[in-house]
């Protein structure tokens, strides 16, 4: 096997079980070329384990199920570009691809936005919605006329890259100040007995929303999980500043996901905030959920 195409939310369930991955020298690596990740966003934490442990480039991808095939993309196959942790890469042939303000008016580079594709999108991708062409004109190309809107959320640098931080939805107001979920949990992740994470923004009447942390710890942790969530506290103080008021963590055995290992982020803001929601026909398994309650309530939150 040359190379091969998962998720990284596989990559993050194997590392936090052997987390110096000793397991690999039971098997023949030597044909292994690359590693290739779509799915979900890819912290910067497990593609660095993952480029450690298996000793090849590991390649994000970012694409959706509308539109057929890599938006953003590591072009390998015909000249490979240099890696950056937390990037796809580039916009592949076909795509125009921006970051707008609320507005609808490009960003400059490094600033966070929402991520939409000038029109006309490249053949492959969606024309309509089956039976449904109303719907498609109002789910994908009304909020920013002449663009597809992808629903995602991020940025892109002076050389073009890509990022993609957050759900659009995911992104949190705090005071005034818009944070990317993505951006909080690449710094928990980089604690080095947090082996998954999740962040999400519950409801405050201060500041309108708080962000609030959810570890998942390394097989074999010893130390107490009232030090680690100090720890990832002052991680995020450090690396973000206290503009991110990250005061509020907690420790979950799982994290609740889709079958494909999406984090179902919008479903547990819901918990938080105590208001109604339907379980995702595609989560993994609803019993995450009352865990996910417990741990909530024992905080506060989901009364």
């Amino acid at each position: 096997m040359r190379s091969f195409f998962t998720a990284p939310t596989a990559l993050r369930a194997i590392k936090r079980e052997d987390p110096e991955g000793e397991s690999i020298k039971n098997f023949d690596m030597s044909r292994l070329r690359a590693l290739y990740l779509a799915g979900e966003r890819a912290d910067p934490d497990t593609i660095e384990w993952a480029q450690k442990v298996m000793g090849v480039p590991v390649y994000d991808h970012w694409w959706q199920t509308e539109t057929g095939y890599t938006i953003a993309g590591n072009p390998a196959g015909i000249e490979a570009m240099p890696v950056k942790i937390g990037s796809p890469t580039v916009a592949m042939p076909g795509y125009d691809v921006q970051i707008l303000n609320e507005g609808g008016h490009e960003m400059q580079p490094g600033e966070l936005g929402a991520i939409a594709v000038k029109l006309p999108l490249p053949p492959g991708t969606l024309p309509t919605l089956w039976n449904a062409p109303e719907r498609y004109v109002k789910s994908y190309l009304t909020t920013f006329p002449g663009y597809y809107e992808t629903g995602d959320a991020g940025m892109i640098d002076t050389d073009g890259y890509l990022y993609i931080m957050a759900r659009t939805d995911d992104v949190i107001n705090v005071a005034g100040h818009r944070l990317s979920t993505g951006g909080l949990e690449e710094v928990l992740a980089a604690h080095p007995d947090v082996a998954e994470c999740a962040v999400i923004g519950v409801g405050d009447n201060l500041k309108g929303q708080l962000p609030m942390g959810f570890l998942c710890l390394n097989k074999g942790c010893t130390r107490s999980h009232a030090d680690i969530v100090l720890d990832v506290i002052k991680l995020v103080r450090e690396k973000i500043g206290p503009v991110a008021a990250f005061k509020l963590a907690c420790v979950v055995d799982r994290l609740p996901k889709t079958r494909s290992g999406k984090i179902l982020r919008g479903t547990m803001v819901s918990i938080a905030d105590s208001k109604p929601f339907k379980a995702p026909a595609t989560i993994d398994d609803p019993a995450v959920l009352d865990e996910v309650r417990n741990v909530l309530k024992t905080m506060g939150y989901a009364k």
